[in-house]
C-alpha cells in the first residue's frame, strides 16, 4: 500500500519542480538573451539504474514496475530569440544560424543520425570576464561603459576583446559615438578611427553543456574543445542597437503550467485516497 503513496508523493514533488521552472520562463518573459528551461522527467528504477552504470544488455529485470518519477534535470533551449530594435548602440544582439556539414538541425536545434547519436546546433556567445576573474558566457548585450572606459554588463563583468582581455576605450570615448562593424571591430564615429578593440565572440559546439548561473550568464563545463573563437565560415552577425528577446514561448509555457497543476492535483487525491485508508486500517480493522 505504502507503495503508492511514495509514487504518488514523488509524482508531486516532480510536478512542483515542473511548476516552478515554467514559472521561471514566464517570469523571464521580458529578460534579454533569455534561453527557456525545460524540466526532465523520468522514472525512478530508469533513473537509478543509469545512476549505476548498468548497460542495458545487462539489465536483467523481467518486468518494469515503476515506483515514481524523478526530476532528472532542467534543460535550457538554446534556440534563436526574436531581435527588438532599441536604438541604443549600447546594446548588441546575435544573431547566428551555424550550419554543420551532413547535419540538419529541427526546429529545436538538434539532430539525431541513424544511430540515435544526437548533435546539438552550436551557438555564438559574448564572452565575459566576471569579478573572481573566470570566463562566462552571455547572449544579452545591454552593455555600458564603467568610469574607467571598461565595457561591462549590467553586473560589472567585463566583455573581452579578441585578444582576451577586457575591452577597454579611452577616456574621451562615449559611448554614443561607438559603432560596431561588420568585423565585430569598434570605430569612433566621430572621428573615423579604429579604436583598436574587437568583441571576442565564442562559438560554443554542444551549449547543452553550459551551465546557467544567473544574470543571464553561462558556465562552460566539460571538455576543453567545446569552445572556439568564431571564424568567418561560421553564420552568425552582431547587429548594434537591438537585444536579442527571450526565447520563451509564453503559450506553451501556460499550458505546460496548467498541466503541471493538474498533475499535481491528480496526485495529491492519490496520497489523500491513501492516507484514508490506512486511517481506516489502523482505527477500524484493528478493533475486529
Amino acid at each position: 500500500m505504502l507503495r503508492g503513496l511514495y509514487t504518488a508523493a514523488a509524482g508531486m514533488v516532480t510536478q512542483q519542480r515542473r511548476h516552478d521552472t515554467v514559472t521561471n520562463n514566464i517570469s523571464n518573459l521580458n529578460t534579454p538573451g533569455f534561453k527557456q528551461v525545460n524540466a526532465i522527467s523520468r522514472s525512478f528504477p530508469d533513473m537509478l539504474i543509469s545512476l549505476t552504470g548498468l548497460e542495458p544488455e545487462h539489465d536483467k529485470r523481467l518486468g518494469v514496475v515503476n515506483t515514481g518519477v524523478f526530476a532528472e534535470e532542467s534543460l535550457s533551449i538554446h534556440l534563436q530569440g526574436d531581435l527588438s530594435s532599441t536604438d541604443r548602440p549600447s546594446d548588441f544582439a546575435i544573431l547566428s544560424d551555424i550550419d554543420v556539414p551532413g547535419m540538419s538541425f529541427d526546429s529545436s536545434g538538434k539532430y539525431v543520425n541513424e544511430n540515435g547519436e544526437t548533435t546539438f546546433q552550436p551557438q555564438v556567445f559574448f564572452t565575459l570576464r566576471d569579478r573572481s576573474g573566470e570566463t562566462r558566457y552571455t547572449r544579452d548585450g545591454k552593455f555600458t561603459l564603467n568610469n574607467e572606459g571598461f565595457l561591462v554588463t549590467g553586473d560589472g563583468s567585463f566583455v573581452l576583446g579578441i585578444d582576451n582581455n577586457p575591452i577597454q576605450f579611452a577616456p574621451n570615448i562615449a559611448i554614443d559615438q561607438l559603432k560596431l562593424n561588420a568585423n565585430q571591430q569598434f570605430i569612433d564615429n566621430l572621428t573615423g578611427n579604429n579604436t583598436g578593440e574587437q568583441l571576442l565572440l565564442t562559438r560554443i559546439e554542444n551549449p547543452n553543456m553550459l551551465v546557467r548561473e544567473g544574470n543571464s550568464k553561462f558556465q562552460l563545463v566539460g571538455e576543453d574543445n567545446q569552445s572556439r573563437a568564431v571564424n568567418a565560415g561560421d553564420r552568425f552577425e552582431v547587429r548594434q542597437g537591438y537585444v536579442e528577446r527571450s526565447n520563451v514561448d509564453a503559450s506553451q509555457s501556460m499550458i505546460d503550467i496548467m498541466a503541471a497543476l493538474r498533475a499535481y492535483e491528480a496526485n495529491q487525491k492519490v496520497v489523500q485516497y491513501y492516507d484514508r485508508s490506512l486511517e481506516k486500517a489502523v482505527n477500524e480493522v484493528g478493533r475486529i
